[in-house]
């Protein structure tokens, strides 16, 4: 743990000195620390020696999704989520069972898998992350629903994968009982956790016997999010709805803890998802990348440019998108922390194709980090109000304009 704690303290301390340059650049600090773990992991220099086996490898993955999850549920209010369910609804009713599906057929037909096993990675793979799509979705000039539309489906797609993530999964270990009753239930209660808690706290807060002075105002959502995450724990809640749902509460009930959280909950979360990046770059090996072979390669491809984009374009049939939107909105499926932590849960799970199900999965979700967070600056650029002319056409107009005010023209 020393090794580790110094190894992110340095490469924290450097993000932090190129952070200007990359919010003007495509270089990404999500890159920058996956590509630090893979060279302090085991696979090159050794520094940093962990296994999936570890436990704080599942418990900061569990953690940097919750945080992230619960900042992001803080973006938006109950209101403003009925009234843009629109767009979303599509996303998550349409656009996940399809991207789940189109995935779990490129594992059938180009690795080999079962169709259980192929299900299983599809389920995986499905849940969208904008962690990695940070510039599109913080920018301004990016249509409000486009963002939205990305933020809300994110949030909610991470919860609605994880039953088809162990019903899967308890298929491919040959097991007869479901325990659909159980998903059921971790769900509701979930989700139930996740209105109540926020909502008694904001309630107290609001009555003649309590006030939360200036100084520990910021504190007040940390705090609703720790029990939260310490009741989901003990109940057996599913931790992820219970975090964005706890987010959505206190956005519509405590515009004030609202407020005063944002930048500090903000920074909470980068930190969590930092630290599991450098973890998850650390089990990334020369080995696990080569045993993949070409197919692996090609299957991660596949699942990033194919999988979501067909499965976007139809679900965004006559939605009313511009071209612009729904492109970016299909290249925008970064697999993020979901797909680690499930990733963590088959690869734990004892199945027979579980080394080779983390080995994709984790290819996968190596490529989408690249790609991904290199190119949301390029695409929120698109909606840029200054590029919708491009830069050549004002010189080359007034080169015109110059000859025609030449004599003799």
């Amino acid at each position: 743990m020393g090794t580790l704690l110094l190894a992110f303290a340095g490469v924290l301390l450097l993000a932090v000195l190129l952070s200007s340059l990359a919010h003007r650049t495509i270089l990404s600090t999500a890159a920058l620390f996956l590509a630090a773990g893979f060279v302090l992991g085991d696979g090159v220099l050794g520094v940093v020696s962990i296994t999936a086996e570890d436990e704080v490898v599942g418990t900061l993955a569990e953690l940097a999704l919750f945080a992230v999850l619960f900042t992001d549920g803080m973006r938006v209010g109950w209101a403003d989520l009925r009234g843009a369910w629109r767009l979303p609804g599509r996303a998550l009713g349409w656009g996940l069972p399809l991207t789940l599906v189109i995935t779990a057929l490129l594992a059938h037909y180009l690795i080999g898998l079962g169709w259980i096993e192929s299900l299983l990675i599809g389920a995986v793979l499905a849940p969208t992350d904008p962690v990695f799509a940070a510039a599109l979705v913080g920018n301004e000039k990016v249509p409000p629903r486009l963002r939205q539309l990305l933020n809300v489906e994110s949030g909610v797609n991470d919860g609605l994968a994880l039953p088809f993530v162990m019903v899967f999964l308890a298929l491919a270990a040959g097991s007869r009982n479901l325990h659909l009753g159980e998903l059921g239930l971790e769900l509701a209660v979930g989700l139930l956790i996740g209105v109540a808690v926020p909502w008694l706290a904001i309630k107290l807060e609001q009555t003649r016997w309590f006030s939360a002075s200036t100084a520990y105002e910021p504190l007040n959502a940390l705090a609703i999010g720790l029990l939260v995450l310490a009741l989901g724990k003990a109940t057996h809640g599913n931790l992820f709805l219970a975090a964005f749902a706890a987010g959505i509460t206190v956005a519509t009930f405590g515009q004030r803890q609202r407020e005063a959280f944002e930048h500090f909950g903000e920074l909470i979360a980068e930190l969590f998802k930092l630290a599991a990046l450098l973890v998850f770059g650390a089990l990334i090996t020369p080995a696990l990348l080569g045993a993949v072979g070409w197919t692996g390669w090609l299957f991660a491809v596949l699942a990033l440019v194919a999988a979501r984009p067909i499965a976007i374009w139809i679900s965004f049939l006559g939605s009313g998108l511009s071209v612009r939107e729904q492109a970016a909105v299909a290249w925008f499926g970064p697999k993020g922390f979901a797909s680690v932590v499930y990733g963590l849960i088959v690869l734990s799970s004892g199945i027979a194709v579980a080394s080779q199900e983390f080995q994709l999965i984790a290819v996968t979700i190596v490529l989408s980090i690249l790609l991904h967070s290199s190119t949301d600056i390029v695409v929120a650029r698109w909606f840029d109000d200054e590029r919708d002319v491009p830069a050549w056409y004002g010189a080359a107009r007034r080169l015109r304009d110059r000859v025609r005010q030449e004599p003799g023209s």
